[in-house]
């Protein structure tokens, strides 16, 4: 799993409004704050980061809803 890794991509580039060091594996990234906008921003870091690039049917809010559902996406890619 990438956990940390996202949780510190989370932190640099998707502007929540709480800590992302408090977030649990399964918090709801949109009630923590995540906008259309950062999902954005949030999607390309994580492209850069990961060196993988999401496939289109990935882009929906319930790929970038949870830590977990990121982690399991790029597990994923990664994997592929």
């Amino acid at each position: 799993m990438h956990t940390e890794k996202i949780r510190s991509i989370i932190a640099k580039h998707a502007r929540l409004s709480v800590d992302a060091a408090t977030l649990t594996e399964d918090s709801d990234l949109y009630a923590a704050g995540l906008t259309s906008l950062t999902t954005v921003n949030l999607m390309l870091a994580l492209e850069d980061g990961f060196d993988i690039e999401f496939s289109d049917k990935m882009l929906g809010r319930k790929t970038f809803e949870s830590i977990r559902s990121l982690s399991e996406a790029i597990e994923e890619l990664v994997s592929a």
